[in-house]
């Protein structure tokens, strides 16, 4: 089944489109990192105090998606970053009544630190009050200190991943009149008519699966809607999309990456690369999308924390010379 929010990201001539990684910040630019230094205010932890307003904006401009990332628990000693802050879910909630066209997308919910029940009942949700506008990536994670304390095993985390799947998918399909929910393993025959409501706007949601999820290729490539990949220099992307592209065998599923940008003031200051990114002005990242975009990559989410420029402002540029070239609607 083609996802109307799916197809919305390989854009309307199936060209590359842009989205934008939450929060929308710069809270890892040089001048806000020595600003928070200063005030004593935590690192990784971003200014959400305009994010409605600047989540509305992105839509009007024209971005083809919202991502967001899924960060359970905030810790500061080894990792540093409370991604979007707000529980992944309320927030997909509260961005759908915000929005009315971007794509919602998750890069990436955890998927064996949750009940897959609760996860394909809040995605569903998700689903119907966005107009069918959910793409849900999904992990296996790679924080080993949350797993007990969620109560979940780290070493198990890929089968758990790989089960967890195959019961979002059974939840969300359709039973037959007058029978429910299948669930092999625990003992739930369709008999019993249990299920989980509401059901996904197209009939399913699309799964996007982020890096490897402690799967094999092979099981990506059946299973997943779309590949979820990390940002990479521009020969290895190639390598990495043409991999993606023979595992599928022609079928439709789209490549999808992050990037970091810092998005320079000057327009002709050439590209140097950042980690995970680039710092560079409009001209030569409009190069780089090109390249990327000949190569197959089907979309591309922005992430513009690491900036010194106020978020908005770049938005507004990105809007009247980038996103022409890379049309999403």
């Amino acid at each position: 089944m083609t996802s109307t929010a799916l197809a919305r990201l390989t854009g309307p001539h199936r060209r590359l489109t842009l989205g934008l990684e939450l929060p929308l910040d710069n809270d890892w630019g040089a001048g806000r990192l020595a600003a928070d230094q200063q005030a004593g205010r935590p690192f990784g932890v971003p200014d959400l105090s305009g994010h409605a307003d600047l989540a509305r904006l992105a839509d009007r401009l024209g971005f083809s998606a919202l991502w967001l990332r899924d960060v359970p628990l905030y810790d500061p000693l080894a990792f540093g970053d409370a991604g979007s802050v707000f529980d992944v879910f309320a927030y997909l909630g509260h961005l759908a009544a915000l929005t009315e066209h971007v794509v919602l997308g998750t890069s990436a919910v955890v998927l064996p630190l949750r009940s897959p029940l609760h996860v394909a009942k809040a995605a569903a949700t998700v689903d119907v009050l966005s107009g069918g506008r959910l793409v849900l990536g999904l992990a296996s994670g790679d924080r080993p200190v949350e797993y007990p304390l969620f109560g979940a095993d780290f070493d198990g985390r890929g089968q758990a991943f790989r089960e967890g799947v195959r019961t979002l998918r059974a939840a969300w399909a359709t039973a037959a009149p007058g029978l429910g929910l299948t669930l092999p393993g625990t003992g739930l025959r369709a008999e019993r008519r249990i299920d989980v409501l509401p059901k996904p706007v197209g009939g399913d949601i699309p799964v996007a699966v982020a890096g490897s999820a402690r799967q094999s290729p092979q099981w990506i490539a059946e299973h997943a809607d779309a590949s979820l990949n990390y940002p990479r220099p521009l020969d290895a992307l190639g390598d990495d999309v043409r991999r993606w592209r023979e595992l599928t065998g022609g079928r439709d599923r789209p490549y999808l990456t992050p990037m970091l940008l810092d998005l320079l003031a000057d327009p002709a200051a050439p590209a140097e690369p950042i980690r995970l990114g680039l710092r560079t002005g409009r001209t030569a990242l409009l190069d780089h999308l090109v390249a990327m975009a000949d190569l197959g990559v089907a979309h591309v989410s922005l992430n513009l924390r690491p900036g010194d420029r106020p978020v908005a402002e770049v938005l507004h540029e990105l809007a009247e010379d980038v996103l022409p070239h890379f049309p999403g609607r």
